[in-house]
């Protein structure tokens, strides 16, 4: 009896730690894995970086790819990982290393017109890497697309326009019209990251773990019957009279 009893102390603790807490959630732990992804796309948004500014067309739009690994890390590694990686290139960048297109670098890109970008990345990453959670394992496309645009572009653009405008004086409206230049090669940047991000994790189910929108009915949860409640009313009445 002793030696049960001190058995099943010993081993209680290492049950415990590794399953799941009381509540059901498992608890969340930064591993060497997801310490090895978050740095190889801080790698890959530097790499991307490396071609420079391209041009479209006639109109001299430029065209960065480095947007293009933000919205991989967040559709790929999730809100909390992608958001790690963007975190991760950009405190390179402030501690001056050269991986900004063009070869820019140090605390000065922090003080110019792009910052805001450099913000909205974070901000991008994290809303594509929500929506993904919620997306997978299916990961239809339509949906995918629009909210990588959501993230990868609307939020982006949301911190980035208004920054920009009130360092350079630009007027906002004007702003809001100069950047839609850039738009046919971000929403090619989204086409490029939801088929990608589809292949990978049907090759690597389990990068993201999937999770329900918050307006979706919770498993187990008791959903109201209009139909039985309205029976239970009239019998309730039909037992008082």
């Amino acid at each position: 009896m002793s030696s049960a009893h001190s058995t099943s102390q010993s081993t209680s603790p290492d049950t415990t730690e590794s399953g799941p807490t009381a509540s059901g959630a498992r608890p969340r732990r930064s591993s060497a894995r997801d310490l090895a992804q978050i740095a190889v796309f801080a790698a890959l948004i530097a790499a991307l970086g490396l071609p420079g500014a391209l041009t479209i067309g006639g109109t001299a739009v430029p065209i960065t790819f480095q947007t293009l690994g933000v919205m991989l890390a967040g559709a790929i590694l999730g809100a909390r990982k992608g958001t790690l990686s963007v975190l991760l290139f950009i405190a390179l960048v402030a501690a001056g290393l050269p991986l900004l297109s063009g070869g820019r670098g140090g605390l000065g890109v922090f003080v110019g017109p792009s910052v805001g970008y450099l913000i909205g990345w974070l901000l991008g990453a994290a809303v594509i890497g929500w929506a993904t959670a919620r997306l997978l394992p299916r990961y239809p496309v339509v949906p995918a697309l629009a909210w990588t645009a959501l993230g990868g572009i609307v939020a982006i653009y949301l911190v980035g326009v208004p920054v920009f405008a009130a360092i350079t004086g630009t007027p906002l409206g004007l702003a809001i019209s100069g950047s839609a230049v850039f738009l046919p090669g971000d929403l090619l940047k989204v086409v490029v990251t939801v088929f990608v991000a589809k292949g990978v994790h049907r090759a690597w189910p389990g990068l993201i773990e999937p999770r329900s929108w918050p307006w979706a009915p919770r498993p187990g949860a008791v959903v109201a019957d209009p139909a039985s409640d309205s029976a239970s009313d009239s019998t309730a009445a039909d037992r008082s009279a």
